[in-house]
């Protein structure tokens, strides 16, 4: 797989032809599926302990201790200002590498890691305008849904991570 996808803006069949694939993590927030390019992500864990940090960004959860590291979590359900949700059994985290930064994601559930053509991905629509429709990339068809494809760099930007003191 080539390197020039790690970039998430290199998600739309222009930059590369139809013929090549982006292979994605998917999880969902609420009852959306969402997506973003498995080569930024490090792991996905477990929920752990989430240490509050005082005057943190609103949608920064804490941050936690991953052998030995401390890591910032957001929340994306707080970062997309949906409605919380209590915890659970499905929750996770998911490690990402992002302006040369490790941060954890707070998610609802983990749904699998798949490959998708890149000229099933398209831009989102103009009319997409609701919350967090900033932080989209793109929408991908598949046979029977859509998958909403994440900007990360939109999602978190260096200003937000200079916030937390990195």
């Amino acid at each position: 797989m080539s390197q020039a996808i790690a970039h998430e803006n290199h998600l739309h069949p222009a930059d590369h032809g139809d013929s090549s694939e982006i292979q994605l993590v998917t999880f969902h927030i609420g009852e959306e599926e969402f997506g973003v390019n498995i080569l930024v992500v490090n792991e996905i864990i477990r929920l752990v302990q989430i240490t509050l940090v005082p005057n943190a960004p609103y949608f920064i959860e804490g941050v936690i201790n991953l052998r030995g590291k401390v890591l910032p979590v957001v929340g994306l359900r707080k970062r997309f200002r949906m409605p919380e949700k209590p915890l659970d059994a499905n929750s996770r985290i998911i490690v990402m590498e992002l302006h040369q930064n490790v941060v954890g994601f707070l998610v609802d559930s983990v749904s699998q890691v798949l490959r998708i053509k890149k000229s099933t991905v398209e831009k989102p629509p103009a009319v997409v305008d609701g919350v967090g429709s900033e932080y989209i990339e793109g929408v991908g068809k598949l046979d029977d849904r859509l998958l909403i494809l994440l900007d990360l760099e939109a999602l978190l930007a260096e200003t937000d991570l200079n916030e937390l003191g990195k």
